[in-house]
């Protein structure tokens, strides 16, 4: 990028002509990205490079009237990232969360991704991301059902918002056999607009149950999304036989349901990140109960269940370094809990698209001049 280039402004719009619905576009970037993960080609944040980010901490109280306080799903996150292989750039996501949001006309969450020069550090492009967050989001479980339960005919989800609405249009590019989706959310009238959504859509069955645990009861897959405000717990015993459970979000169980399945993780090095960060914390149990991973790693705490070093992934499976199981009977809990790689990732591809496309708005990040350089500052000498 040479100096003085102007950068590109995706809005929401923009990013959406650029194809960030195609969710089968969106698992082959993720699929991409599995394999850098499992060679090493890429960069998230802290000195491990495995940081899922950075987030300020607001305080239960506090004497300055302006400052945020503390509360459920309340934060600001940073999520830096340098992705290798054909991709080869730097990015950040950073967002925004407040529940009251909705009340307010806006997304409970507040997302923008940055692209950046991984040399100068120059912005290349600056873009809305809800619907990035949301697409790879969604592609991650769909990539880990074709390779865990290829031929899957009932898929359950648990939490009918943006991210499962994601994930049902990216495991419908994976799973040609699926006949039947069972929803279930809290909120009855949400789950009755996405069955509509997924009949009018996709022309399979859609039907909504009372509970979550009615929900999962003879699917064999189940998507977990649901909202983080209101506690979720599912039953060990409501999951049929070699159930696939792809954990987007929080969900408590019994310990059974840990301890007997077979766990899948999206990236072993990110959850070994979290442990370390959550030893850190003041109190590491609340650090946990903020994870999706969370019950697991008490478990493996206590020794209850295999520790992470050794356990398996989804880069490791897809690469093949890890044969995938076999066993129909057997049931599969994958954990996924987002990393920025895949947001750059995409938000790359979807730049590119942006330029042959000429969507967005350039914008000038020097003005007239350049700023003055250390030579430019140095004393002139007489």
């Amino acid at each position: 990028m040479s100096a003085g280039r102007p950068f590109l402004y995706l809005s929401h719009a923009d990013v959406v002509a650029a194809g960030v619905l195609d969710a089968a576009r969106c698992v082959d970037v993720c699929e991409e990205v599995f394999g850098l993960l499992a060679s090493g080609d890429y960069l998230m944040g802290g000195p491990g490079k495995n940081s899922h980010g950075l987030g300020l901490v607001f305080p239960a109280s506090s004497p300055f009237p302006g400052m945020p306080l503390a509360g459920p799903d309340r934060r600001f996150v940073a999520m830096p990232a340098y992705v290798g292989g054909r991709f080869d750039v730097c990015g950040n996501k950073w967002y925004g969360s407040n529940p009251a949001n909705p009340g307010r006309g806006l997304p409970r969450s507040v997302l923008t991704l940055t692209l950046n020069d991984k040399d100068t550090g120059e912005p290349l492009c600056l873009m809305s991301a809800n619907a990035v967050s949301a697409a790879r989001t969604g592609a991650i479980p769909a990539l880990a059902s074709r390779c865990l339960a290829p031929g899957s005919r009932v898929l359950a989800v648990i939490g009918c918002g943006v991210v499962n609405r994601a994930v049902v249009a990216a495991v419908m590019t994976q799973q040609p056999a699926l006949e039947h989706v069972v929803l279930h959310d809290v909120d009855a009238d949400a789950s009755e607009l996405m069955a509509a959504w997924v009949r009018d859509t996709y022309g399979v069955r859609a039907d909504t149950a009372p509970t979550a645990d009615a929900c999962v009861a003879g699917a064999d897959l189940v998507s977990v999304a649901a909202s983080r405000r209101t506690p979720l717990e599912i039953a060990s015993g409501s999951f049929a036989d070699g159930a696939t459970v792809l954990l987007s979000g929080p969900m408590a169980s019994d310990d059974a349901f840990w301890c007997d399945s077979r766990v899948v993780y999206d990236h072993v090095p990110l959850h070994q990140e979290y442990v370390r960060e959550a030893a850190a914390a003041p109190d590491r149990g609340a650090a946990y109960d903020a994870l999706i991973g969370g019950p697991l790693y008490r478990l493996i705490d206590a020794g209850r269940v295999p520790p992470l070093e050794g356990s398996v992934d989804l880069g490791s499976l897809l690469s093949g370094r890890v044969p995938r199981p076999v066993d129909p009977d057997a049931r599969t809990v994958v954990v996924a809990c987002g990393m920025a790689v895949f947001d750059v990732a995409l938000g790359l591809d979807l730049y590119t698209t942006a330029v042959e496309r000429g969507l967005g708005r350039a914008l000038d990040l020097w003005g007239d001049e350049l700023p003055p350089t250390a030579a430019d500052l140095r004393p002139t000498r007489s």
